[in-house]
């Protein structure tokens, strides 16, 4: 079969002493910078809740549920059994092991009682997340990829690629296919709607697209990724992480609709007050 030899990327971007930087380390550093530029560019566009002081003060939130969440999630998720029988080990995220979804929890409890503290829609602010988020997960796939983690199934498409923890055999390079379709197109998706004339007014809207969008990706991207070895398939060829994304494609599906419906009903209540008066 054809086959690309993985390429010869330490995992550690540099050492300073004692002190050792992953590109992983990096790739979220990236992420989160990267992120709060671009939502403070969009914050600065309109005079609109959140605005740019409120994603200045909810970055320390966010870090906290990326961190907290994509660890438990991954714990409760991916490997519940090994945890309760290593407790201690789940504490020790220099090991490795985080769950998107988990992350994703995270997150959104995080803008939900930063919000509701400052007095604004959770929504609101949850669609300039949604619209910086693909930078995250751009970098991070990219992150997988160097480690050599989280690697497709074994296949011969002409760019397979031989893992140096997946065997002899070349597989999918499926951290690149959800770097291309979580980072790049979904990002360029949500970058256009987001600079349309009025559609922060229709809070939630970006999320639901964002919702939709990652978890549509990942349900496709998991075809070809294989599954956790400590896991398998759940139901007959179904894994994990489509099981998962499902619940978030309902819920964006649901976001979208509604937002649709209340941005036509305006219209049709400022007719029956003007005709009233």
């Amino acid at each position: 079969m054809p086959e690309i030899s993985f390429p010869n990327i330490d995992p550690i971007a540099f050492e300073i002493g004692p002190l050792v930087i992953r590109w992983y380390a990096l790739a979220y550093i990236a992420g989160i910078l990267l992120g709060w530029r671009y939502c403070l560019h969009l914050a600065r566009r309109d005079t609109l809740r959140p605005n740019a002081p409120d994603i200045d003060d909810f970055m320390v939130w966010a870090i906290f549920g990326i961190i907290l969440g994509g660890r438990v999630g991954y714990v409760v998720f991916y490997n519940a059994a090994y945890y309760l029988e290593y407790p201690l080990e789940a504490i020790m995220v220099w090991h490795g092991g985080m769950s998107f979804h988990g992350g994703l929890v995270g997150v959104l409890l995080a803008i939900t009682v930063f919000s509701w503290r400052r007095g604004f829609s959770p929504l609101a602010m949850g669609d300039l997340v949604a619209v910086a988020a693909p930078i995250g997960l751009f970098f991070g796939r990219l992150a997988n990829f160097v480690n050599g983690e989280l690697f497709g199934r074994v296949s011969d498409v002409p760019w397979a690629v031989v893992f140096p923890y997946g065997g002899d055999l070349p597989r999918h390079p499926s951290q690149l296919y959800e770097a291309v379709l979580e980072g790049l197109v979904l990002f360029a998706v949500l970058a256009v709607l987001a600079h349309r004339p009025g559609i922060r007014r229709r809070a939630g809207f970006l999320t639901g697209v964002f919702l939709v969008g990652y978890g549509l990706a990942r349900m496709f991207v998991e075809f070809f990724r294989e599954p956790d070895v400590q896991l398998g398939f759940i139901l007959g060829p179904i894994t994990m992480g489509q099981i998962l994304s499902t619940p978030m494609v309902l819920l964006g599906l649901y976001l979208m609709v509604r937002t649709r419906r209340h941005s036509e009903d305006k219209p049709m209540l400022q007719a029956h007050s003007a005709g009233r008066n």
